[in-house]
C-alpha cells in the first residue's frame, strides 16, 4: 500500500511500551504519595509545636512558682536561712520541701541557702543524741518514708552542689559573715553527706544505696581528681571530710553481700576509686585507714577472685597518660607496700596480692620502663616503636617501682615463707616433708608475680633488692629442695594471659614458677660473689646443696630442650605472630624463660667447678646425653642435639663436645673440595724476623685465603733457603715458632699473670705504634691454629679467653690477673670498721714502663671517697677495670681477628678452662701406649719387630719434655690431637730406612722425619742405646728441615 501523504491520519505508537494513560497513573501516585507525606510531616510539626510550648509553659510555671517560693522561703527564714532553727526540720515544717524544691545548683544564693541549712542540721544533730526526734515527735515508722525522702534528697543537693563547685574545691569560698558555719562551704556540705550515712542511723543505709544509685562514686572520683597529688599535704581540713566518707563506702563496699549479679554494683567502689592516678598522694590518711582496719585485704581478695568481670568494670582512663590498669597497679603496689609491713600480715593477703598485681603487669607494655634513648632490650631484640611512645609519666613511673623496692620486696619474701613448717625445715635442711597447699598457693603466686616483675621492670633493680635485702635465693632454695627429696613436685593451678598453648600442666608448672625466680637472683648473686664466699664461707649456698642444685638444673633442662622439646617447638611455630607481651605472659614463656635462665646458671656452676671442683664432672652430664646415638644427631645442623648443644653444652662429655668441633672444623676445611676451592698462598718466612714477615705476608690476606692452604718456605740464619717441601709439616712448625715469638712477654704486646699465663698488654701502644693491628694479626694467627687443628702451647689467662667468648668478667675473675689486688679487695668487701678511714677513693693507678697514671673509675672519681655505702661498687669498679675496660681495645681487634677463622658458635660449647684444651691440648704429657695402639708400619716393620720393640721401650723412658720435642719432629706439632693419637691425620707410621743387612756405615745415619705425613724414617739400629743416641740427637739438635 502507498504513502497517502497525509502525516495526521497516522496513529502514534508509545515506544516506552507504555501507554500515556498508564504514565499518567504513575505521576498521580507518586504525586498523592508526597502530599500525604508532606501533611504527615506537618502534623507532626505542629503536634511538637505543642509539646515544646507545653513543655516552655510548665517550665516557666515551675519556675515562676520556685521564684514565688523562694521570696516566701527568705521572708519566713531569712535570706540565707539564717533565721531558722532546729524546729524546721520536722515534717509538718515547710523548711526543708521548700528548699528542696527551688533549690538550682546555678544560683549562688541557693548553694549558701543549701550551706546554711546543712550547718544548722550538723549543730542540731551534734546537740542531740535521738537524731529522729529532730525530724518528727512520732513513731519513726510511721513517717519513714517521708523522712528517708527528705533526707535522701538533701545528701543528693550536697553532692551534687561539691560537684558543681568542684573548680574551686582548693580554694575557700567568700563567705558572707551573717552565716554561722564550721568551715567553708564544701567542708559543710561533705559533713552533711558523712553524717546523714553514719551507720548508726536509720536511714544511713537506704541514703547511700540511694547515693550510689545517683552516681555518688563517679562524683567523688571526679573531685579526687581536682585535687592534685602534690597538693594533698596542704588540704588538712579538706582531705579528712572526703576521707572520711571514703571510708564510709569502702566499709560498706566489703560488708554488704557479695551475691549481687551485677558486675558494675559488685566492684563499683573498687573500680572508681582504687584506679584514681595516685591515690594514696591524693588520699594518705584513707590507705593508712584501710590497711590497719583490714580493709584493703579484703578489697584485694575480692579483686582477686573476681578479676576478669573486675576489669571490665574499671572505668576510661582520666588522662592517655593514666591508663586505668597501670593506675589501679601502681595504687595496689604502693598500699600492699603498707600491708605487708604490718606485723599480722596475713599469708592470704600476699596471695591475693601477688596473683592481682601479676595480672596487672601482663597489661603492661613489655618495654614500660625503657627510655626512648634504648632501641634494643638486653636480648638485643630490637623494641617496638610503638612500644617506646608509651614512656610512663614520671610520677606513676615512680609509684609502678614499689615493686622492686627493697623494702617492699623484704616484707613480700619474708611473709611468703612465714609459714612455719617452711621455717622449721630452713633450720633443718634434712627434711624432705613435702610443703602444704598453703605454701604451695603462696609460693606459686609470689614466684609468678616476680617472674612478671622480671619481664616489666628494670631487671637489675629487681634481682639486686632481691638477693640481698630480701634474702630470697636460701629461703626458696629450701622449698625447692623439699620438692626435690620428697620426689614430687606440688602442682600450681596459674592463669596465664589466654594464648594458643595450653599444653603446660599445673604439675610442670609447679617445678617451672620455683626456677623462674630462683635461678635468675642466684646467677645474679654468683656474679659478685667471691671465691672465698662460694668455698670457704659456702655462701649463700652450701656446696652440698650447689651439688643438688646441678642435679635439679641438668634434670629440669634435659625435660625442656630435649623431651619437650618437639611441643615446643610446635608451639612456637603458633606462637610468632603473637603479641611479644603475651608471649613473655604464658606457660610457653615461662618455660623458655626457665630453660635460658637454669643453662646460664648451670653454666656458671661448671664455670666454677672448673676453676676448683665441689664435684665431679659427671655430675653435670646428662645419663641420656653420652651414648652414640646423641652425637650421631649432634652433628646434624638444625637437630635437637645440635640445639642442646648450644644453648646448655655443659649436659654434654667434654669428649663428646670436642668430637662436634672437630667435625665442625673438618667440615670447613673440607669445602677445600668444592668447585670454588680457597685459594692456595705462598709466604716465605725468615726464622729470625718471622713475627714481621708473617705480619707483612699474612695480615692483609682476606678471610678465603686464610682459611686456604699456606705453604711456607723457611729462611735460615745465614740467609739460605731450608730444604724440605711444605706438605703441611713445614706449616706446623712455622705455627708454632710464630706463636711461640708473637706472644712472647719481651716482644711487648703481651704480659704474663703472677702464674705466668698471658692477657694483653694494656700498655701495648707504648710499644708497637700499630698494636691493634698486631693483635687482630695475631687473632688469625690462633684462628689458624685452631681452624687447622694445630695445638699451640700459648697459656692464655682465662679472663682474656673468656673475651673470645664475648663474656665479661667479674670480681671472681680477678684472682686470675692479680692474686694480691683481688686479696686486697676482699679484705675491703669484709672490713667492719669505718671504710672512709682508709683514704680511698674512686681512682687507681696505672704504672707502666715508669709512668703512672691515675685513671678515675667514675666521672668525679678522684673527689668521690669510698664509704661503707659505696665501697662494693668501688670494688667493682676495680675489678672491671682491671679485667675488662683496660684490656678492651686489644680484646676487640683480637677476636676480631680469629672469628675470621673461627665461628662464635664452635667454641661457645666450652668454657675458658677447655678452651684452653683447644687451643694446647691437655696437660698430661704424650700418651706412648695411646701412640702405639694407633701406628702403621713400613718397609718390613710390625709390631714385634726387635727394633721395633727396643724403640717404644726408649720412648717410654724419655721425659715429658723430650716426648714433646719427639712429637714435634715427627708431626711437626709438639702437642697430640685433642682426642687422642686415633685421631691424627694421617696416621702416624714408622718406616724402615735401610736394609736389615745394612753394613754398620749404613746404620750410622740418624732417623728422619716427613712431618706432613707423620712419619718417621728409623734405620733398623742394633741396640736401644743406639737407639736412644741417634733418636735424641735428631729431635734435639734443632736443624729445622736440613735433616729430611
Amino acid at each position: 500500500m502507498f504513502f497517502p501523504g497525509d502525516a495526521a491520519s497516522r496513529r502514534k505508537v508509545a515506544l516506552g511500551g507504555r501507554s500515556s494513560k498508564e504514565q499518567d497513573r504513575q505521576k498521580l501516585l507518586e504525586q498523592t504519595r508526597l502530599e500525604r507525606e508532606q501533611r504527615q510531616r506537618r502534623r507532626l510539626c505542629n503536634h511538637s509545636a505543642i509539646v515544646i510550648q507545653k513543655f516552655f509553659r510548665g517550665r516557666r510555671a515551675v519556675a515562676a512558682e520556685r521564684l514565688a517560693l523562694r521570696h516566701k522561703f527568705c521572708a519566713t527564714f531569712g535570706e540565707l536561712g539564717q533565721k531558722a532553727d532546729k524546729s524546721v526540720f520536722k515534717i509538718q515544717c515547710s523548711y526543708l520541701p521548700q528548699l528542696l524544691y527551688f533549690f538550682s545548683l546555678n544560683n549562688s544564693n541557693d548553694f549558701w541557702c543549701l550551706v546554711g541549712a546543712c550547718n544548722l542540721l550538723l549543730r542540731s544533730l551534734s546537740e542531740t543524741d535521738n537524731a529522729v526526734s529532730l525530724f518528727t515527735d512520732g513513731e519513726y515508722t510511721a513517717e519513714r518514708a517521708i523522712i528517708e525522702h527528705r533526707v535522701k534528697r538533701l545528701a543528693r543537693l550536697c553532692l551534687l552542689a561539691i560537684n558543681q563547685h568542684r573548680d574551686t574545691f582548693e580554694s575557700k569560698f567568700v563567705v558572707p559573715a551573717s552565716l554561722l558555719r564550721t568551715g567553708n562551704g564544701t567542708e559543710v556540705l561533705l559533713d552533711t553527706i558523712f553524717l546523714l550515712t553514719r551507720d548508726n542511723l536509720l536511714w544511713s543505709r537506704a541514703t547511700l544505696d540511694y547515693l550510689l544509685h545517683k552516681d555518688l562514686l563517679f562524683i567523688l572520683r571526679g573531685l579526687l581528681l581536682t585535687l592534685k597529688a602534690a597538693d594533698a599535704t596542704t588540704l588538712p581540713r579538706e582531705m579528712p571530710r572526703l576521707e572520711n566518707i571514703l571510708f564510709s563506702l569502702a566499709l560498706r563496699d566489703v560488708q554488704r553481700p557479695l551475691d549481687r549479679k551485677d558486675p558494675q554494683s559488685k566492684f563499683a567502689f573498687s573500680a572508681q576509686i582504687l584506679s584514681i592516678p595516685l591515690l594514696w598522694q591524693r588520699s594518705p590518711t584513707f590507705k593508712q585507714v584501710a590497711v590497719s582496719q583490714g580493709l584493703w585485704a579484703q578489697f584485694i581478695h575480692m579483686i582477686a577472685e573476681n578479676y576478669s568481670e573486675f576489669l571490665n568494670t574499671l572505668p576510661p582512663a582520666s588522662a592517655p597518660s593514666f591508663p586505668s590498669k597501670i593506675c589501679l597497679l601502681g595504687n595496689i603496689l604502693e598500699a600492699s607496700g603498707s600491708a605487708l609491713s604490718q606485723s599480722d600480715v596475713t599469708v592470704q593477703l600476699v596471695t591475693d596480692f601477688a596473683n592481682v598485681a601479676r595480672y596487672l603487669m601482663e597489661e603492661l607494655p613489655p618495654y614500660y620502663f625503657k627510655s626512648a634513648e634504648n632501641v634494643t632490650d638486653e636480648d638485643g631484640m630490637e623494641i617496638d616503636e610503638s612500644a617506646l611512645s608509651m614512656v610512663p609519666e614520671p610520677v606513676l613511673e615512680q609509684q609502678l617501682r614499689y615493686a622492686s623496692h627493697p623494702d617492699f620486696l623484704r616484707n613480700l619474701v619474708r611473709v611468703t615463707f612465714s609459714q612455719g613448717n617452711l621455717l622449721r625445715n630452713v633450720q633443718n635442711a634434712s627434711n624432705s616433708e613435702p610443703p602444704s597447699e598453703t605454701e604451695v598457693a603462696v609460693i606459686s603466686a609470689t614466684c609468678a608475680f616476680l617472674y612478671a616483675s622480671f619481664v616489666v621492670l628494670p631487671r637489675s633493680v629487681v634481682l639486686t633488692n632481691l638477693a640481698y635485702s630480701a634474702q630470697l635465693v636460701p629461703q626458696l632454695w629450701h622449698y625447692i629442695r623439699r620438692c626435690h627429696l620428697s620426689g614430687r613436685w606440688p602442682a600450681m593451678a596459674v592463669v596465664w594471659r589466654t594464648g594458643p598453648d595450653g599444653s603446660t600442666g599445673a604439675e610442670l608448672l609447679g617445678a617451672l614458677l620455683p626456677l623462674a625466680a630462683f635461678c635468675p637472683v642466684y646467677s645474679y648473686m654468683l656474679t659478685t660473689t667471691d671465691n672465698e664466699e662460694f668455698y670457704e664461707q659456702q655462701r649463700p649456698l652450701k656446696l652440698d646443696d650447689a651439688v643438688q642444685l646441678v642435679l635439679i638444673l641438668k634434670e629440669a633442662i634435659w625435660q625442656l630442650r630435649w623431651i619437650l622439646a618437639p611441643k615446643l617447638s610446635a608451639v612456637g611455630t603458633t606462637m610468632q605472630n603473637m603479641d611479644t607481651q603475651v608471649k613473655h605472659m604464658s606457660s610457653q614463656g615461662v618455660r623458655q624463660f626457665v630453660s635460658d635462665a637454669s643453662s646460664r646458671l648451670l653454666a656458671e656452676l661448671h664455670d666454677r667447678n672448673s676453676r676448683r671442683q665441689f664435684t665431679s664432672p659427671e655430675t653435670f652430664h646428662a645419663r641420656e646425653a653420652i651414648d652414640e646415638s646423641f652425637f650421631s644427631q649432634a652433628e646434624g645442623e638444625n637437630s635437637r642435639a645440635r640445639e642442646l648443644l648450644r644453648q646448655a653444652p655443659y649436659l654434654i662429655p667434654f669428649s663428646s663436645r670436642v668430637r662436634v668441633y672437630t667435625s665442625q672444623v673438618s667440615s670447613a676445611r673440607q669445602s677445600n673440595s668444592s668447585p670454588h676451592p680457597f685459594s692456595r698462598s705462598r709466604i716465605t718466612i725468615r726464622r729470625d724476623r718471622i713475627v714481621e714477615d708473617a705480619f707483612a705476608q699474612l695480615n692483609a690476606l682476606q678471610e678465603e685465603f686464610l682459611r686456604g692452604t699456606i705453604r711456607v718456605s723457611f729462611v735460615n740464619e745465614l740467609g739460605v733457603e731450608e730444604a724440605g717441601v711444605d706438605g703441611g709439616g713445614i706449616f706446623k712448625d712455622f705455627m708454632e715458632n710464630i706463636t711461640k715469638a708473637a706472644f712472647d712477654i719481651q716482644y711487648g704486646l703481651f704480659k704474663e699473670t703472677a702464674d705466668h699465663l698471658l692477657y694483653p698488654n694494656p700498655a701495648s701502644h707504648m710499644v708497637h705504634d700499630d698494636h691493634l693491628s698486631y693483635f687482630e694479626f695475631l687473632g688469625k694467627v690462633l684462628g689458624k691454629a685452631m681452624f687447622e687443628g694445630i695445638l699451640v702451647d700459648i697459656p692464655f689467662a682465662p679472663f682474656f679467653l673468656s673475651k673470645l667468648r664475648k663474656k665479661h668478667n667479674y670480681l671472681h675473675d680477678l684472682p686470675s690477673l692479680d692474686p694480691e689486688l683481688y686479696r686486697s679487695l676482699l679484705f675491703i668487701k669484709h672490713y667492719e670498721g669505718d671504710i672512709s678511714e682508709l683514704g680511698l677513693y674512686f681512682v687507681i693507678n696505672d704504672n707502666e714502663y715508669g709512668e703512672q697514671i691515675e685513671v678515675e673509675l667514675l666521672p668525679g672519681g678522684k673527689d668521690m671517697p669510698v664509704n661503707n655505702t659505696n665501697v662494693i661498687r668501688y670494688i667493682h669498679l676495680v675489678a672491671n677495670y682491671r679485667l675488662n675496660s683496660q684490656i678492651r681495645q686489644q680484646s676487640s681487634y683480637f677476636l676480631h681477628g680469629f672469628q675470621q677463622l673461627i665461628k662464635p658458635e664452635w667454641i661457645d660449647m666450652f668454657n675458658e678452662h677447655e678452651l684452653q684444651v683447644l687451643i694446647s691440648g691437655s696437660h698430661e704429657g704424650m700418651d706412648v701406649n695411646d701412640l702405639r695402639t694407633n701406628v702403621h708400619y713400613a718397609g718390613g716393620y710390625h709390631e714385634h719387630h726387635p727394633v721395633i720393640e727396643m724403640f717404644w721401650e726408649v720412648l717410654k723412658t724419655l721425659d715429658s719434655n723430650l716426648q714433646q720435642k719427639f712429637l714435634k719432629f715427627v708431626t711437626g706439632c709438639s702437642r697430640g690431637p685433642l682426642l687422642g693419637f686415633k685421631y691424627l691425620e694421617p696416621q702416624f707410621c714408622i718406616q724402615r730406612a735401610a736394609p736389615e743387612d745394612a753394613p754398620d756405615e749404613a746404620l750410622d745415619r740418624l732417623p728422619t722425619s716427613a712431618t706432613c705425613m707423620n712419619l718417621l724414617k728409623l734405620p733398623p739400629y742394633k741396640s736401644k742405646e743406639a737407639i736412644r743416641e741417634k733418636l735424641l740427637y735428631s729431635i734435639t739438635a734443632g736443624a729445622g728441615f736440613d735433616l729430611s
